[in-house]
């Protein structure tokens, strides 16, 4: 890309009394990566020198020996005072420098520039020359995003529907027994303790002692994922041993085992059954309702939050395949790597929004953990979209919209709007979710634009998973760095 070059500003021009005379050259260094260098004539420079000491000379009020105040030379003033004028110059002109490089250039910084100003110095001649770099939004050219046809999952919640929500509601507050019988077997939705043996090609990789599992169809863990956990694991009993293949994630401790299967030997050393207390009318009372068929509609309505937000997901993918399928840019590489927890900062708050317990947040975290990287950047191209969308329509949000949602949150989680703002402030995440509320704006819009055809909503994948905090391969898991090679399509 040719080289954007903002001519100095020279007398005559229009321009504000005290603008800078500079020339910006801005070239392409990478993708999303500007490289600035500017160059500020030296009569700006010196301009600003004439003024701090002329302020001095005639305001000063200390006495230099020899001269009443404010009758020094210039000559001695500035001998006096170069150190601290310099200083105050430097700053002076390197802020204005900047102020302008920002108002005079179509530059839209994604984080603060790569510059130092501690170690820029202001030369005894000649002009101030500095540069840096910078990471700028992705340009990219807006495909037509009104009028897209959108498939919408759909299901009528039955009686059988909300008992199984409440059921899993319900566990959050039970307790766990030993399963009765002589001698019980596993079965799904047991919760077992075990001890386990990780290896590879017959090599020792780690060693677990009294894991607390619950047994479902799959088992992530923080390094991996067991698909066929829980179908392996049926019909084990006490002291047995099973055998289940782990699938390493790529961001693994080992580089040499990323990818691979590993073999676990899960030793039973107990089986348990959680047992759910009884709705009794104190513990009706909790959840702020009178009677079961009161707390049934409270089961209902958690279903349908979550119909929807599974609705409003599905349409959120098909609305970025069918907008980026079409086009391929690149996305800002440092920022590839720095914003993963913050996305997933975001769509935890989402989940929690849609009413979903700390354990199924907990299993979609470690499953999105798994290629951080790559959501990461699938989720910074939504972004993006979302963002130009946003710039395009004139959507804003103000500190209204940040109270209602403030609200709405507390409501649904039974707390005061106080106490979810400090949360909110205390984990930095009052941007998040203003964030969240422009881009949930102008899916919105997009939304309100689409035509739709209903389909069934399929099973939960994610519902059945099981998930446990400990690795398969001990060490540092790798953190997500940007990579040369950037997805062309979604």
């Amino acid at each position: 890309m040719t080289d954007e070059i903002t001519p100095a500003a020279t007398p005559g021009t229009s321009v504000e009394e005290n603008k800078l005379a500079q020339e910006v050259v801005i070239s392409d260094v990478g993708p999303c990566k500007k490289h600035v260098k500017v160059t500020v004539d030296r009569k700006s420079i010196d301009e600003r020198f004439n003024e701090k000491y002329t302020e001095i000379v005639k305001n000063s009020n200390e006495q230099l020996r020899g001269f009443r105040p404010g009758k020094a030379p210039r000559k001695i003033v500035e001998r006096r005072y170069k150190s601290s004028v310099e200083e105050q110059v430097r700053m002076e002109v390197l802020m204005a420098s900047l102020e302008q490089i920002a108002s005079d250039n179509a530059i839209a910084p994604l984080s603060p520039p790569e510059l130092d100003p501690e170690k820029i110095t202001m030369p005894e001649d000649g002009p101030l020359v500095y540069e840096f770099d910078v990471e700028v939004r992705p340009e990219f050219d807006l495909p037509e995003y009104k009028g897209l046809k959108l498939k919408r999952p759909t299901k009528t919640f039955n009686d059988a529907d909300i008992q199984a929500e409440k059921k899993r509601f319900l566990a959050q507050f039970g307790k766990l027994e030993p399963k009765p019988g002589d001698s019980p077997a596993v079965e799904l939705e047991d919760f077992i303790i075990a001890d386990l043996k990780v290896t590879h090609d017959g090599k020792d990789l780690n060693n677990l002692v009294d894991m607390k599992l619950k047994v479902e169809k799959s088992l992530a863990l923080s390094d991996g994922v067991a698909p066929e956990f829980g179908k392996q694991l049926t019909g084990a009993k006490a002291g047995d041993t099973r055998t289940v293949e782990i699938k390493i994630s790529e961001q693994a401790a080992n580089p040499e085992l990323r990818g691979q299967l590993v073999k676990a030997d899960f030793t039973i050393k107990k089986i348990e059954v959680m047992v759910l207390p009884e709705l009794t009318d104190d513990m009706l009372k909790m959840f702020n309702v009178r009677t079961m068929a009161q707390f049934d509609e409270l089961m209902a309505s958690a279903l349908e939050r979550r119909l929807e937000y599974t609705q409003r997901q599905s349409a959120r993918e098909e609305v970025f395949g069918l907008i980026t399928s079409s086009s391929s840019w690149e996305l800002p590489q440092d920022l590839l790597a720095r914003q993963s927890k913050r996305i997933l900062a975001r769509r935890i708050m989402e989940m929690r929004n849609a009413g979903m317990s700390e354990e199924e947040i907990m299993t979609r975290q470690r499953l999105m953990t798994q290629d951080v990287l790559q959501s990461t950047a699938k989720a910074l191209k939504e972004h993006f979209v979302l963002q130009k969308i946003a710039d395009v329509e004139k959507i804003e949000i103000d500190e209204g919209d940040i109270d209602t949602e403030i609200e709405t949150i507390a409501e649904r989680n039974n707390e005061s709007p106080r106490k979810v703002r400090a949360r909110l402030e205390r984990e930095d995440l009052i941007e998040a979710l203003a964030t969240e509320l422009l881009e949930r704006k102008a899916l919105d819009l997009v939304l309100q634009n689409a035509t739709y055809e209903d389909v069934p909503l399929k099973e939960d994948d994610a519902a059945e998973f099981s998930s446990t905090g400990s690795q398969a391969i001990p060490g540092a898991m790798q953190q997500p760095e940007a990579s040369s090679d950037q997805p062309t399509k979604e």
